[in-house]
């Protein structure tokens, strides 16, 4: 072989070698990137069932999960003071009232897709916006019930809303703060339904109806009925499913001790608490920050919801196997219908009512 055969052959090695080490790169490079694929998660949601849910995206997508968890004021707060710097891919709310805040701030990012939309029934999402997106979904919902002290009352004494303020009830009734979103989304619902008059009226009943000062979580409120602190209360039906489900043996001697109410079966129905999510308006992975909201509503998911945390899912057809959430309800209940963003505009009038009435 000539020399000049040689260098011609070495360089063909030397264009060969580099092309290959150019294809590992690449290679190595787009491996990277797949393993270090994320998203950032603001949520309000702290239940330690959920964990398993996030695990199980990150498995089967190879996306990893970041997440900030904070209340939905917190959340809302946050997300105005960062702007356009904000990391949040993924915002997670558990208030049909805070979503529509948000949305009506323009913190979310209305989006479309199919998989979503042919899930979430509409009274559980955003109205779409001009361009077809929609900027939140529901993923699960809790019913705001009542619950009582068997011994004491039936069924047909404390079935509606209204009844919370009756006379009869006089030093009876046990309720977390009025400020809460819980009670805030309800109040503006009783608005909604009665007036701002009417629920003025009866927003003071329940203040005369008090039997200590607002205080606690919902929890505390079904202990406040089982031990006897009180004869009625009001809580969100995945507090009363836990205790149902506890094998504690305190948990099962309360459980035994009270009766449970779906208000309004004769009228509007049960309202509603709808927890749900979002992708941020400043998203920097919006692709799989929708993959995440989809992996949400999917039947794995939805039956995580009900079977794990107590919830109600919001995919339409759904079917679960939760044994507490089926005691309560017998199978089924009417819930409220009404437009999210009317009970969401409610709340400052409601929050004045409040005030005025002394509801602390």
């Amino acid at each position: 072989m000539s020399n000049k055969e040689h260098k011609k052959m070495a360089h063909r090695l030397s264009q060969l070698l580099a092309g290959l080490l150019t294809i590992s790169s690449l290679s190595a490079n787009a491996q990277a990137q797949a393993t270090t694929a994320s998203i950032n998660i603001y949520s309000a949601r702290h239940y330690p069932t959920d964990e398993a849910l996030y695990n199980d995206f990150s498995k089967s997508t190879g996306i990893k999960i970041n997440r900030v968890d904070a209340d939905d004021a917190g959340i809302l707060s946050r997300l105005k003071a960062e702007g356009s710097a904000s990391p949040a891919d993924v915002i997670l709310l558990v208030d049909a009232a805070r979503l529509w805040r948000a949305e009506v701030d323009g913190l979310f990012l209305p989006i479309k897709s199919k998989k979503l939309e042919e899930a979430i029934p509409d009274k559980l999402r955003a109205k779409p916006t001009d361009t077809g997106g929609i900027a939140w979904f529901g993923l699960s919902t809790r019913a705001r019930v009542i619950v009582y002290d068997k011994q004491k009352y039936q069924k047909t004494d404390i079935d509606t809303y209204e009844k919370l303020a009756d006379s009869q009830f006089k030093g009876k009734l046990c309720i977390r703060s009025g400020s809460h979103p819980y009670n805030l989304s309800l109040f503006g619902a009783m608005t909604e339904h009665l007036g701002p008059q009417q629920t003025e009226v009866w927003l003071k009943g329940l203040v005369a109806n008090l039997a200590r000062s607002p205080a606690g979580g919902d929890t505390d409120q079904i202990k406040g009925v089982a031990t006897g602190e009180c004869a009625i209360a009001v809580t969100n039906t995945y507090y009363l499913a836990r205790l149902m489900r506890s094998t504690n043996s305190v948990d099962k001697s309360m459980v035994e001790k009270i009766g449970v109410v779906f208000p309004n079966q004769a009228s509007w129905g049960t309202h509603l608490n709808i927890a749900g999510g979002a992708v941020a308006k400043n998203s920097k992975n919006t692709e799989n920050a929708v993959k995440f909201l989809e992996y949400l509503a999917s039947a794995s998911a939805q039956n995580h919801f009900a079977n794990g945390n107590n919830e109600w899912p919001a995919a339409k057809g759904m079917s679960f196997d939760n044994p507490a959430l089926k005691a309560m309800s017998g199978g089924g209940f009417k819930s409220e219908v009404l437009p999210i963003s009317a009970v969401g505009m409610n709340q400052i009038k409601v929050q004045q009512m409040l005030d005025r009435v002394g509801f602390k």
